[in-house]
């Protein structure tokens, strides 16, 4: 019995996965030793077709690409202004700020 690996990163999974991949091992067989080191949740076997399909379309990047969305305004100033407003007013609420 392997040891388990919990949370790996995204890109760490893919890397494992384009590995496989280009040793020739099948899709389902990847999935299947992906999930006895990572565990049941790591990935399922659709998304490892997927990415077996796009590295062999030429794809090299294992890591997330860039989205459009809404960008995150959370920054450390923002959070500490923040909390410097409930510090001083412990009843403070939401619709105050």
């Amino acid at each position: 019995m392997f040891k388990t690996i919990a949370d790996p990163a995204d890109c760490e999974v893919r890397s494992v996965i384009r590995f496989l991949n280009a040793n020739n091992v099948k899709p389902a067989e990847i999935h299947r030793q992906l999930v006895e080191i990572y565990g049941e949740n790591v990935i399922t076997d659709r998304m490892v077709r997927k990415w077996v399909r796009q590295f062999n379309d030429g794809c090299t990047n294992v890591h997330d690409e860039a989205r459009s969305g809404r960008p995150s305004v959370v920054n450390d100033g923002l959070v500490a202004k923040v909390n410097e407003k409930i510090r001083e007013n412990r009843r403070f609420t939401i619709r105050m700020l």
